[in-house]
């Protein structure tokens, strides 16, 4: 009776610490974005969406930064998924378990740890200096979507483990080769993990600050449009500049609650785009 109350007890002690860290986190994302809101509500307004900075970073918008960073995201989504989901499928489904696989998934699971501020340095020596890209869209792209390797490999070989084996072997036996249970059994049905790791890749490639300012931004460029060889502005770059080597940085602090914001709420958009194209083909 007594080893019953007290798993009873401990039952609901665990489920009341969760109830509670769940609670705290939800209260303290709240209390995060009502203070950033609040700071910037004052910069929002149509300008700031949708023209450039103009004196010196005090006035003007950050439209050419929601630019930027949604090039440097998506160019290094577009990079790393393909090579991330076909460095998985090489792992789990045409390589057995061995040493050497071991330490290279012990090598993957290191890098996803690796701070970003190491990618920007291995960037900056190898796209931009002994590439000779320069500091450019394209140098920012390659170095973000290295980043983004690791998380995209480990997520989608655990989507991959979550395919049952005996659809495998069923596919096998009905006269399927490997490469065809591979494209209509396993990867159709690995998809929501798949999304879900390019979900991960795609809000650290938008939020990513040391890994660029290297490799790919710029505080300010008066160039009109994107070009791979040239620079780009970008949200979290400028919300640096602004609140460390602004020229005034009281008088642009609005601005830079504003840039956050709005950087928030462009990697949410991205994010939520991602889960419902996920969720529909859950669905499925």
């Amino acid at each position: 009776m007594k080893s019953r109350l007290s798993r009873i007890l401990a039952g609901l002690a665990g489920f009341f610490v969760m109830r509670l860290a769940t609670v705290l986190c939800v209260f303290s994302l709240i209390g995060m974005l009502g203070v950033i809101l609040v700071n910037a509500w004052p910069a929002l307004n149509w300008e700031f969406l949708t023209e450039a900075p103009r004196n010196m970073m005090s006035e003007g918008g950050i439209w050419p930064c929601m630019i930027g960073t949604f090039a440097l995201a998506l160019g290094a989504l577009v990079i790393a998924l393909p090579l991330g989901v076909a460095s998985a499928i090489y792992l789990n489904e045409y390589q057995s378990e061995s040493p050497m696989i071991t330490v290279i998934r012990l090598s993957i699971a290191n890098l996803a740890g690796v701070p970003s501020i190491v990618f920007g340095l291995f960037g900056l020596t190898f796209f931009v200096v002994f590439c000779g890209l320069g500091v450019s869209l394209l140098s920012g792209v390659l170095t973000l979507a290295i980043l983004s390797l690791p998380i995209i490999i480990n997520t989608t070989e655990s989507a991959l483990k979550q395919v049952p084996q005996a659809w495998r072997e069923a596919s096998l036996a009905l006269g399927a080769t490997r490469r065809e249970t591979i494209v209509k059994v396993i990867l159709p049905n690995a998809l929501p993990g798949i999304l879900t790791g390019s979900i991960l890749a795609l809000s650290r490639a938008a939020g990513e600050t040391a890994a660029i300012m290297y490799t790919g931004s710029v505080f300010f460029s008066p160039k009109e449009g994107l070009s791979f060889l040239e620079p780009v502005m970008a949200l979290p770059y400028h919300v640096y500049v602004l609140a460390t080597a602004g020229t005034n940085i009281e008088v642009t602090r609005p601005l830079q609650y504003g840039t956050s914001l709005v950087l928030v709420s462009l990697v949410f958009l991205m994010s939520l785009a991602a889960i419902i194209l996920r969720e529909r083909r859950r669905s499925r």
